[in-house]
């Protein structure tokens, strides 16, 4: 009896072998080769960039042949380096094929490609994900997304009665306010901020802005934990501040004005001077 997979050879890991490559295929470097030193002569344009110029003198631009890959039955691509100026690690991939054996073989295609250590662009990153606080200036446009999450359509609760009561009151309505996640977002940004109560400011103050007479509380739930400076002298005028951030200009702030220089009890007045004559203590 001959058990399961006895048949199968030493070391077989399950895995389907790699597609052989087409030995008229394989051995069309030479044709490959001379269709990328055709596309790489001075002054062509191998990838869609300004026309590169090369050194008469320098290096072949076409450098070594690194490997062959197949495309399938009927076509292959041959890697060669590239000696260009800049594009140290990319190789000229030059795409061969015949419709069958015996038969011509032809160029395909030829391009210019990163290699596996090829210095290239960093990835691209979307300009929402790209712009930072601060970054917008006078006159520039920052549109929102549709779907940001900071943001709730107006007809909806925002979860905050003050603003519901606001709204109602009015009788008018904004096309979308702050989401619950938008508040705890900003919440977190301005607790963690340069008026947070971690900043150097706050932890040297006589006390916090909660009991400050300059201190107007913001309305609605977030008015428990941060409110706006409005003292002129204060570093953090007209800005949202913690309620436990604090400065020196806190407005029930009292510096002791008394006298640094340490006063005796017992005060000797040395401006008047009492004497008596020798001559009375003689008779």
């Amino acid at each position: 009896m001959t058990s399961p997979g006895a048949d199968a050879p030493s070391g077989d890991t399950g895995q389907p072998e790699p597609e052989p490559v087409n030995p008229e295929l394989a051995a069309a470097v030479d044709v490959a080769r001379a269709a990328a030193e055709d596309e790489a002569r001075p002054g062509a344009d191998p990838i869609g960039s300004p026309v590169l110029t090369v050194d008469p003198e320098a290096a072949d631009p076409v450098g070594a042949h690194v490997g062959v890959e197949p495309e399938g039955p009927h076509a292959a691509t041959h890697y060669f380096e590239s000696n260009y100026p800049g594009y140290v690690g990319w190789r000229w991939a030059v795409t061969v094929a015949s419709v069958g054996p015996g038969e011509p073989v032809t160029v395909s295609e030829v391009v210019l490609l990163p290699g596996p250590n090829a210095l290239t662009a960093p990835e691209w990153v979307p300009w929402a994900e790209r712009v930072r606080p601060g970054d917008v200036g006078p006159g520039d446009l920052l549109p929102t997304r549709p779907d940001d999450p900071r943001l709730a359509p107006g007809y909806l609760a925002s979860d905050d009665p003050a603003v519901e009561d606001v709204a109602r009151e009015v009788g008018l309505g904004r096309k979308r306010v702050l989401s619950h996640e938008g508040r705890l977002q900003a919440a977190e940004r301005w607790y963690g901020g340069e008026f947070g109560p971690r900043s150097e400011m706050a932890r040297s103050a006589p006390a916090a802005c909660g009991t400050c007479g300059f201190f107007l509380k913001l309305a609605g739930s977030m008015g428990g934990a941060f409110g706006v400076c409005a003292n002129e002298y204060a570093p953090a005028d007209g800005r949202v501040v913690s309620v436990e951030f604090g400065c020196g200009a806190h407005s029930e702030v009292e510096v002791d004005v008394s006298s640094t220089v340490p006063v005796a009890e017992v005060v000797y007045d040395d401006a008047t001077l009492d004497y008596e004559s020798r001559t009375s203590e003689r008779g």
